[in-house]
C-alpha cells in the first residue's frame, strides 16, 4: 500500500476511535451532571446533553429562579467581594467582552498579575467541570475560588460578610429567598444560579442545526465540513462545543518547547499529582470564540489565525492551507449566540 494512504487510513481511524471516546464520555457525563443537576438545582446542566449528534444546539430558554438570578447578578458585579474593593466578578469576566477581560492575565487585587486566561462564563453552566485544571465539580465549588485566592479577590468570608450585611437591601433580599438569610453557601448559591443564566441560544450555527440551511454561507458550511472532517469535532462536540474531556496539549509536538514552563502549564496535573496529566486541560468551549480572544489556557494565541495554526501542529499534526484556513474562521464566526434576545458585541 503506497504510504500516504496508509498514513491517511491510520489518521481516519484515530478520529473514528476519538469520536467513539467522545461519545462514551458525554453519556457517563450525563449521569454525572443530572446527579451535580439535582444537588445544586441546575437545570441547564440537565440539558446540556442530547443523543441527537456531535453537536447540539443551545437551548432556547432554560427554566432559573429569576429571584436568584438578580441576586447573583449584584454579586457578580460588587466589588467588596474583594479585600480592597477593586475587583469584582465582571473585573476578569466582562459581560460586554464575551465574559472575558479579553487580557492574556487578569489583574487583581493590588494590580497582582495571575497566570492563566481568564475563561469566559457565558455557557458556563454546561461545562463539565470548572476552571482550566477541572479542580471543581461544578459552578457551586468554583464560586468561592476566585474570593480566597491571594491574587484575584484576596478577600475571605468573614471580611466579605461584614461588609455585605451593613446593606440592608442584600440583607432583604436573602431573606426572602432564603430561609437561613446570607452566608458563604447562599451567596455563592446566587452566584452561580446567575451564571447559569449566562447561556446564548441562536447563533446563526444553532440556526442551522435546527435546520435553517441558509443561516451559514456555503463557504461558512464547508469550513464546518472542514472542521467535522479533519477531527476537531473528536474534542469540541456537545452542546458546548468542548468543556466536556480533557486534553493534552502538544499532543503531536512539544507545545512548550519555545519558553520556560510555568505552575499553570501544568494543567490537570497540578490537582491530581499523576503524571499521564501533565499539560492537560479541560477543552475549552468553541461558542462565541470570536470575541473571546486571546486563546488557550496561557492566552499566547492573540488571533483566530494563531490557534488554529497551533492546533494544527500540536494537536493533529498537519497543516492548514490558507483557503481552509479562512473557511474554518468563517465557520467559528457563526458560534456568537446571543444573550437575553441580542447579539453578543463582536
Amino acid at each position: 500500500m503506497d504510504s500516504s494512504v496508509k498514513n491517511v487510513t491510520v489518521f481516519q481511524y484515530l478520529i473514528i476511535i476519538l469520536f467513539i471516546a467522545g461519545g462514551v464520555y458525554l453519556a457517563l457525563r450525563d449521569f454525572q451532571m443530572q446527579s451535580i443537576g439535582e444537588k445544586h438545582t441546575t437545570p441547564v446542566m440537565q440539558q446540556s446533553v442530547t443523543k441527537n449528534g456531535p453537536i447540539t444546539p443551545i437551548p432556547l430558554q432554560i427554566k432559573l429562579d429569576e429571584r436568584k438570578v438578580a441576586l447573583g447578578y449584584r454579586l457578580y458585579h460588587d466589588k467588596r467581594l474583594s479585600h480592597d474593593n477593586s475587583i469584582s466578578c465582571a473585573s476578569c469576566h466582562d459581560l460586554q467582552k464575551g465574559g472575558t477581560d479579553q487580557a492574556r492575565y487578569s489583574t487583581g487585587v493590588e494590580n497582582a498579575l495571575g497566570g492563566i486566561n481568564s475563561p469566559t462564563t457565558f455557557n458556563s453552566g454546561f461545562h463539565f467541570v470548572q476552571f482550566w485544571d477541572g479542580r471543581a465539580g461544578d459552578l457551586v465549588e468554583q464560586a468561592p475560588g476566585p474570593v480566597h485566592n491571594p491574587i484575584e479577590m484576596g478577600s475571605n468570608w468573614e471580611e466579605v460578610l461584614s461588609k455585605l450585611s451593613k446593606d440592608t437591601q442584600y440583607i432583604e433580599a436573602f431573606s426572602g429567598i432564603y430561609a437561613e438569610g446570607m452566608n458563604p453557601d447562599t451567596i455563592v448559591d446566587a452566584i452561580a444560579v446567575f451564571e447559569l443564566s449566562l447561556f446564548t441560544p441562536n447563533s446563526r450555527f444553532d440556526k442551522f442545526l435546527r435546520g435553517d440551511t441558509t443561516a451559514l454561507s456555503k463557504e461558512e458550511q464547508e469550513g464546518y465540513r472542514i472542521f467535522k472532517e479533519y477531527g476537531c469535532v473528536s474534542c469540541h462536540q456537545g452542546v458546548n462545543m468542548g468543556g466536556n474531556m480533557y486534553q493534552t496539549i502538544g499532543v503531536m509536538e512539544d507545545f512548550f518547547q519555545h519558553r520556560p514552563l510555568t505552575d499553570a502549564d501544568l494543567g490537570r496535573y497540578n490537582v491530581t499529582k499523576e503524571d499521564y496529566n501533565r499539560h492537560q486541560f479541560k477543552v475549552p468551549t468553541l461558542r462565541n470564540i470570536a470575541i473571546t480572544f486571546p486563546y488557550l489556557h496561557d492566552g499566547s494565541a492573540k488571533t483566530l489565525e494563531d490557534v488554529l495554526a497551533i492546533m494544527w501542529n500540536s494537536q493533529l499534526g498537519r497543516s492548514l492551507t490558507k483557503d481552509e484556513t479562512i473557511k474554518i474562521i468563517l465557520f467559528l464566526q457563526t458560534l456568537t449566540g446571543e444573550y437575553q434576545g441580542k447579539p453578543l458585541a463582536e
